[in-house]
Protein backbone atom coordinates (compact mmCIF):
# COMPACT_ATOMS: atom_id res chain seq x y z
CA UNK A 1 0.00 0.00 0.00
CA UNK A 2 1.28 3.63 -0.47
CA UNK A 3 1.95 6.39 1.90
CA UNK A 4 -1.48 8.21 0.68
CA UNK A 5 -3.76 4.62 2.02
CA UNK A 6 -1.86 4.10 4.82
CA UNK A 7 -1.79 7.86 6.25
CA UNK A 8 -5.38 8.19 5.48
CA UNK A 9 -6.73 5.57 8.23
CA UNK A 10 -5.79 7.22 11.37
CA UNK A 11 -6.93 10.33 9.78
CA UNK A 12 -9.98 8.76 9.20
CA UNK A 13 -10.71 7.89 12.55
CA UNK A 14 -9.83 11.09 14.04
CA UNK A 15 -12.15 12.91 11.62
CA UNK A 16 -15.27 10.47 12.15
CA UNK A 17 -14.64 10.97 15.94
CA UNK A 18 -14.61 14.56 15.64
CA UNK A 19 -18.19 14.48 13.43
CA UNK A 20 -19.66 11.75 15.93
CA UNK A 21 -19.09 14.36 18.75
CA UNK A 22 -20.70 17.41 16.64
CA UNK A 23 -23.30 14.88 15.19
CA UNK A 24 -24.53 14.04 18.95
CA UNK A 25 -25.12 17.27 19.65
CA UNK A 26 -27.27 18.86 16.47
CA UNK A 27 -28.90 21.29 18.40
CA UNK A 28 -25.81 22.19 20.38
CA UNK A 29 -23.90 22.29 17.07
CA UNK A 30 -26.01 24.91 15.04
CA UNK A 31 -26.68 27.24 18.10
CA UNK A 32 -22.47 27.58 18.47
CA UNK A 33 -22.74 28.27 14.34
CA UNK A 34 -25.52 30.76 14.46
CA UNK A 35 -24.12 32.51 17.81
CA UNK A 36 -20.76 32.90 16.58
CA UNK A 37 -22.18 34.19 12.78
CA UNK A 38 -24.72 36.75 13.79
CA UNK A 39 -21.92 38.26 15.90
CA UNK A 40 -19.27 38.26 13.66
CA UNK A 41 -21.62 40.42 10.62
CA UNK A 42 -23.08 42.64 13.58
CA UNK A 43 -20.96 45.61 12.19
CA UNK A 44 -21.79 44.77 8.33
CA UNK A 45 -24.20 46.72 5.78
CA UNK A 46 -26.77 43.74 6.29
CA UNK A 47 -26.08 43.09 10.47
CA UNK A 48 -26.78 47.16 10.83
CA UNK A 49 -29.90 46.90 8.20
CA UNK A 50 -31.23 44.33 10.54
CA UNK A 51 -30.60 44.59 13.89
CA UNK A 52 -27.88 42.22 14.77
CA UNK A 53 -26.72 43.76 17.77
CA UNK A 54 -30.17 43.13 19.23
CA UNK A 55 -30.30 39.91 18.26
CA UNK A 56 -30.11 37.10 21.16
CA UNK A 57 -32.19 34.25 20.02
CA UNK A 58 -33.34 32.13 17.17
CA UNK A 59 -37.08 34.40 17.47
CA UNK A 60 -35.48 37.77 17.59
CA UNK A 61 -33.08 36.63 14.43
CA UNK A 62 -37.00 35.15 12.52
CA UNK A 63 -37.86 38.32 13.57
CA UNK A 64 -35.61 40.72 11.98
CA UNK A 65 -33.75 38.88 8.93
CA UNK A 66 -36.35 37.56 6.51
CA UNK A 67 -36.58 34.83 4.02
CA UNK A 68 -34.21 35.88 0.91
CA UNK A 69 -33.74 34.28 -2.55
CA UNK A 70 -30.59 35.89 -4.97
CA UNK A 71 -33.05 38.61 -6.63
CA UNK A 72 -33.65 39.57 -3.23
CA UNK A 73 -30.36 39.75 -1.88
CA UNK A 74 -28.99 41.07 -4.94
CA UNK A 75 -28.77 44.91 -3.79
CA UNK A 76 -25.84 43.81 -1.36
CA UNK A 77 -24.24 41.99 -3.54
CA UNK A 78 -24.18 44.92 -6.29
CA UNK A 79 -22.67 47.02 -3.41
CA UNK A 80 -19.56 44.45 -3.32
CA UNK A 81 -19.73 44.89 -6.98
CA UNK A 82 -19.00 48.10 -6.65
CA UNK A 83 -16.02 47.73 -4.34
CA UNK A 84 -17.85 48.01 -0.83
CA UNK A 85 -16.27 46.45 1.76
CA UNK A 86 -18.37 44.83 5.06
CA UNK A 87 -21.57 44.18 2.91
CA UNK A 88 -22.84 40.79 4.11
CA UNK A 89 -19.61 39.67 6.11
CA UNK A 90 -16.55 41.65 7.23
CA UNK A 91 -14.21 42.83 4.28
CA UNK A 92 -14.51 41.54 0.91
CA UNK A 93 -15.11 37.82 -0.06
CA UNK A 94 -12.14 36.14 -1.07
CA UNK A 95 -13.80 34.98 -4.29
CA UNK A 96 -17.52 35.06 -6.04
CA UNK A 97 -18.48 31.71 -7.33
CA UNK A 98 -20.72 32.05 -10.53
CA UNK A 99 -23.41 30.30 -11.54
CA UNK A 100 -26.18 30.41 -13.92
CA UNK A 101 -29.13 32.34 -12.65
CA UNK A 102 -32.98 33.13 -14.54
CA UNK A 103 -34.52 36.47 -13.62
CA UNK A 104 -31.20 38.62 -12.92
CA UNK A 105 -28.81 36.63 -15.43
CA UNK A 106 -25.05 35.17 -13.96
CA UNK A 107 -25.05 35.24 -9.99
CA UNK A 108 -22.37 35.77 -7.97
CA UNK A 109 -22.03 33.97 -5.02
CA UNK A 110 -19.77 34.98 -2.23
CA UNK A 111 -16.85 32.69 -1.25
CA UNK A 112 -15.22 33.86 1.93
CA UNK A 113 -11.98 33.15 3.75
CA UNK A 114 -14.06 31.68 6.80
CA UNK A 115 -16.33 29.36 4.41
CA UNK A 116 -13.24 28.03 1.98
CA UNK A 117 -12.87 25.13 4.83
CA UNK A 118 -16.65 24.16 4.69
CA UNK A 119 -15.78 23.84 0.61
CA UNK A 120 -12.47 21.94 0.64
CA UNK A 121 -12.57 20.25 4.41
CA UNK A 122 -16.55 18.63 3.76
CA UNK A 123 -15.43 16.99 0.34
CA UNK A 124 -12.22 15.28 1.95
CA UNK A 125 -14.45 14.03 5.42
CA UNK A 126 -16.67 12.48 2.86
CA UNK A 127 -13.69 10.08 1.51
CA UNK A 128 -12.39 9.70 4.85
CA UNK A 129 -15.84 8.47 6.36
CA UNK A 130 -15.58 5.78 3.57
CA UNK A 131 -11.98 4.61 4.30
CA UNK A 132 -13.35 4.48 8.42
CA UNK A 133 -16.20 2.55 7.64
CA UNK A 134 -14.39 -0.29 4.61
CA UNK A 135 -11.00 -0.47 5.80
CA UNK A 136 -10.49 0.46 1.71
CA UNK A 137 -8.48 3.15 0.97
CA UNK A 138 -5.81 1.76 -1.73
CA UNK A 139 -8.06 3.88 -4.24
CA UNK A 140 -5.81 7.15 -3.03
CA UNK A 141 -2.86 5.60 -4.35
CA UNK A 142 -4.18 5.28 -8.13
CA UNK A 143 -4.88 8.20 -10.26
CA UNK A 144 -7.76 10.73 -9.50
CA UNK A 145 -10.06 12.72 -12.13
CA UNK A 146 -12.46 15.37 -11.20
CA UNK A 147 -14.67 16.07 -14.37
CA UNK A 148 -15.19 20.22 -13.44
CA UNK A 149 -15.34 23.39 -14.89
CA UNK A 150 -12.26 25.24 -15.62
CA UNK A 151 -9.79 26.29 -12.82
CA UNK A 152 -9.34 30.05 -15.26
CA UNK A 153 -10.43 32.66 -12.81
CA UNK A 154 -11.64 36.39 -13.53
CA UNK A 155 -11.78 39.49 -11.34
CA UNK A 156 -15.10 41.34 -10.27
CA UNK A 157 -14.25 44.81 -8.03
CA UNK A 158 -10.84 42.86 -7.16
CA UNK A 159 -12.50 39.67 -6.45
CA UNK A 160 -11.37 36.62 -7.93
CA UNK A 161 -14.53 34.86 -9.96
CA UNK A 162 -15.13 31.62 -11.67
CA UNK A 163 -17.03 28.40 -11.34
CA UNK A 164 -17.49 26.81 -8.02
CA UNK A 165 -15.51 23.84 -8.94
CA UNK A 166 -13.10 26.10 -10.55
CA UNK A 167 -12.39 27.49 -7.06
CA UNK A 168 -12.33 24.20 -5.37
CA UNK A 169 -9.50 23.35 -7.44
CA UNK A 170 -7.24 25.91 -6.64
CA UNK A 171 -7.49 24.49 -2.73
CA UNK A 172 -6.68 20.91 -3.71
CA UNK A 173 -4.65 19.41 -0.71
CA UNK A 174 -1.41 19.04 -2.24
CA UNK A 175 -0.84 15.65 -1.63
CA UNK A 176 -3.09 14.80 -4.00
CA UNK A 177 -2.20 17.37 -6.77
CA UNK A 178 0.60 14.63 -7.47
CA UNK A 179 -1.96 12.00 -8.38
CA UNK A 180 -4.74 14.60 -9.59
CA UNK A 181 -5.72 14.55 -13.40
CA UNK A 182 -6.24 16.05 -16.03
CA UNK A 183 -3.99 18.47 -16.07
CA UNK A 184 -4.35 22.21 -14.79
CA UNK A 185 -3.85 23.01 -19.18
CA UNK A 186 -6.57 20.44 -20.26
CA UNK A 187 -8.87 21.61 -17.02
CA UNK A 188 -8.77 25.37 -18.73
CA UNK A 189 -10.33 24.27 -21.60
CA UNK A 190 -13.70 25.83 -21.90
CA UNK A 191 -15.67 23.90 -24.62
CA UNK A 192 -16.41 20.87 -23.35
CA UNK A 193 -16.10 18.42 -26.17
CA UNK A 194 -12.62 19.18 -26.90
CA UNK A 195 -11.84 19.20 -23.17
CA UNK A 196 -13.20 15.87 -23.47
CA UNK A 197 -11.10 14.44 -25.77
CA UNK A 198 -7.78 15.77 -24.42
CA UNK A 199 -9.03 14.59 -20.61
CA UNK A 200 -9.50 11.05 -22.34
CA UNK A 201 -5.84 11.40 -24.44
CA UNK A 202 -4.16 11.90 -20.92
CA UNK A 203 -6.38 9.11 -18.86
CA UNK A 204 -6.39 6.20 -21.28
CA UNK A 205 -3.00 4.99 -20.49
CA UNK A 206 -3.15 5.68 -16.56
CA UNK A 207 -4.32 4.07 -13.25
CA UNK A 208 -7.42 5.27 -12.33
CA UNK A 209 -9.01 4.79 -9.61
CA UNK A 210 -11.10 7.44 -8.35
CA UNK A 211 -13.52 9.18 -11.01
CA UNK A 212 -15.60 12.07 -9.71
CA UNK A 213 -18.23 14.03 -11.32
CA UNK A 214 -21.98 14.25 -12.57
CA UNK A 215 -22.85 10.69 -13.58
CA UNK A 216 -24.25 11.83 -17.45
CA UNK A 217 -21.46 13.57 -17.91
CA UNK A 218 -19.19 10.44 -16.41
CA UNK A 219 -21.13 8.22 -18.56
CA UNK A 220 -20.34 10.50 -21.62
CA UNK A 221 -16.66 10.33 -20.69
CA UNK A 222 -16.68 6.78 -20.77
CA UNK A 223 -18.64 6.50 -24.02
CA UNK A 224 -16.02 8.79 -25.53
CA UNK A 225 -13.58 6.55 -24.72
CA UNK A 226 -15.62 3.11 -25.66
CA UNK A 227 -15.25 4.94 -28.69
CA UNK A 228 -11.98 4.39 -29.21
CA UNK A 229 -11.03 1.47 -27.76
CA UNK A 230 -14.09 -1.13 -27.53
CA UNK A 231 -13.90 -2.38 -24.24
CA UNK A 232 -15.41 -2.68 -20.41
CA UNK A 233 -14.09 0.34 -18.55
CA UNK A 234 -12.64 -2.23 -16.21
CA UNK A 235 -10.48 -3.58 -18.45
CA UNK A 236 -9.11 -0.10 -19.22
CA UNK A 237 -9.01 1.35 -15.41
CA UNK A 238 -8.57 -2.15 -14.07
CA UNK A 239 -7.97 -0.29 -10.55
CA UNK A 240 -11.68 1.59 -10.85
CA UNK A 241 -12.79 1.43 -7.32
CA UNK A 242 -14.30 4.40 -6.37
CA UNK A 243 -17.21 7.27 -8.24
CA UNK A 244 -18.28 10.27 -6.08
CA UNK A 245 -21.19 12.39 -7.51
CA UNK A 246 -23.70 15.28 -6.04
CA UNK A 247 -25.87 17.45 -8.09
CA UNK A 248 -28.16 14.93 -9.47
CA UNK A 249 -29.97 11.21 -8.45
CA UNK A 250 -27.59 8.62 -9.23
CA UNK A 251 -30.55 5.93 -9.97
CA UNK A 252 -31.76 6.76 -13.60
CA UNK A 253 -28.32 6.54 -14.50
CA UNK A 254 -26.71 3.76 -12.51
CA UNK A 255 -27.47 0.70 -14.32
CA UNK A 256 -26.22 2.18 -17.61
CA UNK A 257 -22.97 3.51 -16.08
CA UNK A 258 -22.37 -0.01 -14.35
CA UNK A 259 -22.69 -1.57 -17.46
CA UNK A 260 -20.70 0.37 -19.40
CA UNK A 261 -17.92 0.03 -16.44
CA UNK A 262 -18.57 -3.77 -16.77
CA UNK A 263 -18.75 -4.04 -12.65
CA UNK A 264 -20.31 -2.35 -10.19
CA UNK A 265 -18.00 -0.15 -7.93
CA UNK A 266 -18.39 1.95 -5.02
CA UNK A 267 -19.95 5.38 -4.74
CA UNK A 268 -19.89 8.26 -2.38
CA UNK A 269 -23.01 11.05 -2.84
CA UNK A 270 -22.10 14.54 -2.09
CA UNK A 271 -24.27 17.77 -2.03
CA UNK A 272 -21.66 20.41 -2.38
CA UNK A 273 -23.81 23.97 -3.73
CA UNK A 274 -22.33 27.66 -4.79
CA UNK A 275 -23.59 28.45 -1.30
CA UNK A 276 -22.53 25.48 0.79
CA UNK A 277 -21.32 22.29 1.15
CA UNK A 278 -24.64 20.91 2.41
CA UNK A 279 -24.26 16.92 3.53
CA UNK A 280 -22.28 14.06 2.46
CA UNK A 281 -23.20 10.18 2.22
CA UNK A 282 -20.95 9.11 5.40
CA UNK A 283 -22.30 5.54 5.14
CA UNK A 284 -22.33 2.69 2.60
CA UNK A 285 -24.99 0.95 5.31
CA UNK A 286 -27.22 4.30 6.00
CA UNK A 287 -29.59 6.03 3.68
CA UNK A 288 -29.41 9.50 3.53
CA UNK A 289 -26.62 12.08 3.72
CA UNK A 290 -25.03 13.50 6.87
CA UNK A 291 -26.19 17.20 7.10
CA UNK A 292 -23.03 19.07 8.28
CA UNK A 293 -24.26 21.34 11.25
CA UNK A 294 -20.67 22.60 12.33
CA UNK A 295 -19.61 23.86 9.15
CA UNK A 296 -20.41 27.59 9.23
CA UNK A 297 -24.16 27.09 8.18
CA UNK A 298 -26.73 27.35 10.19
CA UNK A 299 -29.82 26.20 8.54
CA UNK A 300 -33.80 26.90 8.81
CA UNK A 301 -36.03 24.80 7.09
CA UNK A 302 -39.11 25.46 5.84
CA UNK A 303 -42.16 23.47 5.24
CA UNK A 304 -42.28 23.12 1.09
CA UNK A 305 -46.24 23.29 1.30
CA UNK A 306 -46.24 27.01 3.10
CA UNK A 307 -43.24 28.49 1.24
CA UNK A 308 -44.96 30.54 -0.99
CA UNK A 309 -47.05 31.92 2.00
CA UNK A 310 -46.60 35.27 3.28
CA UNK A 311 -45.03 33.87 7.11
CA UNK A 312 -44.28 30.50 6.92
CA UNK A 313 -42.96 28.18 9.39
CA UNK A 314 -39.02 28.63 10.28
CA UNK A 315 -37.87 25.40 11.78
CA UNK A 316 -34.72 24.72 13.48
CA UNK A 317 -32.72 21.36 13.29
CA UNK A 318 -34.00 19.79 16.51
CA UNK A 319 -37.86 20.64 15.18
CA UNK A 320 -37.64 19.00 12.03
CA UNK A 321 -39.95 15.54 10.93
CA UNK A 322 -38.62 12.89 9.42
CA UNK A 323 -40.39 12.16 6.03
CA UNK A 324 -41.64 15.11 5.33
CA UNK A 325 -40.44 17.89 2.55
CA UNK A 326 -38.80 21.33 3.48
CA UNK A 327 -37.51 23.96 1.87
CA UNK A 328 -33.74 24.70 2.79
CA UNK A 329 -32.95 28.00 4.18
CA UNK A 330 -28.66 28.90 5.02
CA UNK A 331 -27.68 31.37 6.92
CA UNK A 332 -23.45 31.69 6.89
CA UNK A 333 -19.93 32.58 7.36
CA UNK A 334 -20.19 33.80 3.62
CA UNK A 335 -22.30 36.10 4.42
CA UNK A 336 -25.73 34.49 3.15
CA UNK A 337 -28.75 35.14 5.14
CA UNK A 338 -32.33 33.71 5.53
CA UNK A 339 -30.84 32.43 1.97
CA UNK A 340 -33.33 30.60 0.08
CA UNK A 341 -31.14 28.35 -2.54
CA UNK A 342 -34.10 26.79 -3.67
CA UNK A 343 -33.86 22.79 -3.02
CA UNK A 344 -36.21 20.70 -1.00
CA UNK A 345 -34.72 18.07 1.14
CA UNK A 346 -36.55 15.70 3.12
CA UNK A 347 -35.21 13.68 6.94
CA UNK A 348 -34.52 9.97 7.00
CA UNK A 349 -32.90 10.07 10.26
CA UNK A 350 -32.37 11.93 13.62
CA UNK A 351 -29.47 10.09 14.84
CA UNK A 352 -27.68 11.39 13.16
CA UNK A 353 -29.35 13.89 11.16
CA UNK A 354 -29.54 12.66 7.27
CA UNK A 355 -31.21 14.32 4.61
CA UNK A 356 -32.05 12.89 1.15
CA UNK A 357 -32.53 15.87 -1.75
CA UNK A 358 -36.15 15.70 -2.66
CA UNK A 359 -36.64 18.42 -5.27
CA UNK A 360 -36.25 22.28 -6.35
CA UNK A 361 -39.21 24.49 -5.12
CA UNK A 362 -39.39 25.79 -8.66
CA UNK A 363 -39.01 22.54 -10.04
CA UNK A 364 -42.76 20.68 -9.84
CA UNK A 365 -45.27 20.61 -12.05
CA UNK A 366 -48.93 21.86 -10.60
CA UNK A 367 -50.91 22.69 -13.49
CA UNK A 368 -53.94 21.32 -11.89
CA UNK A 369 -53.04 21.74 -8.17
CA UNK A 370 -51.29 18.01 -7.78
CA UNK A 371 -48.17 19.31 -7.23
CA UNK A 372 -45.96 16.59 -7.86
CA UNK A 373 -42.03 17.26 -7.46
CA UNK A 374 -38.84 15.85 -8.73
CA UNK A 375 -38.50 13.44 -5.85
CA UNK A 376 -41.76 11.58 -6.38
CA UNK A 377 -40.82 11.20 -10.50
CA UNK A 378 -37.33 9.58 -10.24
CA UNK A 379 -38.64 7.46 -7.04
CA UNK A 380 -41.44 6.44 -10.14
CA UNK A 381 -38.86 5.81 -12.43
CA UNK A 382 -37.04 3.73 -10.50
CA UNK A 383 -39.87 1.31 -9.39
CA UNK A 384 -40.58 1.45 -13.01
CA UNK A 385 -37.62 0.24 -13.99
CA UNK A 386 -37.18 -2.92 -11.33
CA UNK A 387 -40.45 -3.75 -13.75
CA UNK A 388 -38.70 -3.97 -17.18
CA UNK A 389 -35.50 -5.78 -16.78
CA UNK A 390 -33.33 -4.34 -19.59
CA UNK A 391 -34.61 -1.24 -20.05
CA UNK A 392 -32.09 1.79 -19.26
CA UNK A 393 -32.56 5.41 -18.98
CA UNK A 394 -30.06 8.01 -20.44
CA UNK A 395 -32.15 10.75 -19.37
CA UNK A 396 -35.58 12.33 -19.00
CA UNK A 397 -37.83 15.39 -17.76
CA UNK A 398 -41.44 15.89 -17.22
CA UNK A 399 -44.05 18.77 -18.21
CA UNK A 400 -47.73 19.43 -18.36
CA UNK A 401 -49.58 19.06 -21.78
CA UNK A 402 -52.58 21.68 -20.49
CA UNK A 403 -53.73 21.52 -23.97
CA UNK A 404 -53.57 18.60 -26.43
CA UNK A 405 -54.83 18.63 -29.91
CA UNK A 406 -57.26 16.15 -28.18
CA UNK A 407 -58.65 14.45 -25.20
CA UNK A 408 -57.89 15.19 -21.22
CA UNK A 409 -54.63 17.23 -20.44
CA UNK A 410 -51.64 14.73 -19.40
CA UNK A 411 -48.24 15.02 -18.04
CA UNK A 412 -45.41 14.50 -20.80
CA UNK A 413 -42.35 12.68 -20.31
CA UNK A 414 -39.31 13.22 -22.70
CA UNK A 415 -37.12 10.45 -22.46
CA UNK A 416 -33.75 9.19 -23.62
CA UNK A 417 -33.95 5.51 -23.60
CA UNK A 418 -30.60 3.67 -23.54
CA UNK A 419 -32.99 0.65 -24.42
CA UNK A 420 -36.43 1.54 -24.53
CA UNK A 421 -39.21 -1.23 -23.43
CA UNK A 422 -40.42 -3.08 -26.16
CA UNK A 423 -44.25 -2.56 -24.91
CA UNK A 424 -43.99 1.16 -24.48
CA UNK A 425 -47.82 1.73 -23.40
CA UNK A 426 -47.30 -0.98 -20.37
CA UNK A 427 -44.24 0.99 -19.62
CA UNK A 428 -46.60 4.07 -19.66
CA UNK A 429 -49.46 2.66 -17.41
CA UNK A 430 -46.78 1.03 -15.09
CA UNK A 431 -44.97 4.72 -14.63
CA UNK A 432 -48.38 6.23 -14.17
CA UNK A 433 -49.57 3.61 -11.26
CA UNK A 434 -46.60 4.07 -9.66
CA UNK A 435 -46.89 8.20 -9.48
CA UNK A 436 -50.52 7.71 -8.41
CA UNK A 437 -49.17 5.53 -5.41
CA UNK A 438 -46.31 8.47 -4.27
CA UNK A 439 -49.06 11.67 -4.91
CA UNK A 440 -52.67 11.30 -4.03
CA UNK A 441 -53.34 14.25 -5.65
CA UNK A 442 -52.46 13.44 -9.33
CA UNK A 443 -54.35 10.19 -8.32
CA UNK A 444 -57.36 11.99 -7.50
CA UNK A 445 -56.96 14.21 -10.99
CA UNK A 446 -56.91 10.79 -12.50
CA UNK A 447 -59.77 9.22 -10.81
CA UNK A 448 -62.22 12.25 -11.52
CA UNK A 449 -61.51 12.53 -14.97
CA UNK A 450 -59.47 16.00 -15.05
CA UNK A 451 -56.02 14.19 -15.68
CA UNK A 452 -55.23 10.97 -18.59
CA UNK A 453 -52.78 8.92 -18.24
CA UNK A 454 -49.02 10.42 -19.01
CA UNK A 455 -47.28 9.91 -22.40
CA UNK A 456 -44.03 9.22 -23.14
CA UNK A 457 -41.99 10.92 -25.99
CA UNK A 458 -39.44 9.08 -26.88
CA UNK A 459 -36.02 11.18 -28.02
CA UNK A 460 -33.36 10.38 -30.50
CA UNK A 461 -30.05 9.28 -29.21
CA UNK A 462 -27.77 12.16 -27.76
CA UNK A 463 -30.57 14.33 -27.59
CA UNK A 464 -29.92 15.71 -24.15
CA UNK A 465 -26.38 16.08 -25.52
CA UNK A 466 -27.73 17.98 -27.90
CA UNK A 467 -29.82 20.18 -26.18
CA UNK A 468 -27.57 20.95 -23.59
CA UNK A 469 -24.82 21.74 -26.44
CA UNK A 470 -27.95 24.21 -27.99
CA UNK A 471 -27.39 26.30 -24.94
CA UNK A 472 -23.60 26.47 -24.65
CA UNK A 473 -23.90 24.18 -21.55
CA UNK A 474 -22.36 20.97 -21.95
CA UNK A 475 -20.59 19.19 -19.57
CA UNK A 476 -19.17 20.31 -16.29
CA UNK A 477 -21.36 20.86 -13.79
CA UNK A 478 -24.44 21.67 -15.92
CA UNK A 479 -27.55 19.35 -15.72
CA UNK A 480 -31.57 19.12 -17.41
CA UNK A 481 -34.06 20.33 -14.56
CA UNK A 482 -36.26 17.28 -14.33
CA UNK A 483 -39.28 18.58 -14.29
CA UNK A 484 -40.95 22.33 -14.77
CA UNK A 485 -44.13 23.80 -14.64
CA UNK A 486 -44.35 24.97 -18.33
CA UNK A 487 -43.34 23.85 -21.43
CA UNK A 488 -40.19 25.71 -22.16
CA UNK A 489 -37.91 22.56 -22.33
CA UNK A 490 -40.51 20.54 -23.59
CA UNK A 491 -40.49 22.85 -26.45
CA UNK A 492 -37.07 22.52 -26.98
CA UNK A 493 -36.76 19.62 -27.27
CA UNK A 494 -39.52 18.87 -29.96
CA UNK A 495 -36.47 18.43 -32.75
CA UNK A 496 -35.18 15.71 -31.02
CA UNK A 497 -38.65 13.54 -30.64
CA UNK A 498 -38.26 10.17 -32.38
CA UNK A 499 -41.28 10.22 -35.10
Amino acid sequence: MGIRSVLSKPLAAFIVGQQNKWAAHPAISQLKTFKKIVSAAQDTAFGKDHGFSDIQNYADFKRQVPIRDYEELKPYIDKILKGEKDVLWPGKPAYFAKTSGTTSGTKYIPITRESIPNHINSAKNAILSYVHETGKSKFLDGKLIFLSGAPTLDEKAGIKTGRLSGIVNHHVPGYLRTNQMPSYKTNCIEDWEEKLERIIDETIDQDMSLISGIPPWVQMYFDRIQARVNKPIKDIFPNFEMFIYGGVNFEPYKAKLFQTIGKKVDSIETYPASEGFIAYQDSQKKEGLLLLLNSGIFFEFIPADEYFDTNPTRLMIDEVEIGKNYALIINSNAGLWGYSIGDTVKFVSKQPYRIVVSGRIKHFISAFGEHVIGDEVEKAMKETLTKFEGVKITEYTVAPQVTPQQGLPYHEWYIEFAHAPIDMEAFEKELDKNLRKLNTYYDDLLKGNILRVLRIKSLKPQAFINYMRSLGKLGGQNKVPRLANDRKIAEALAPYCKD
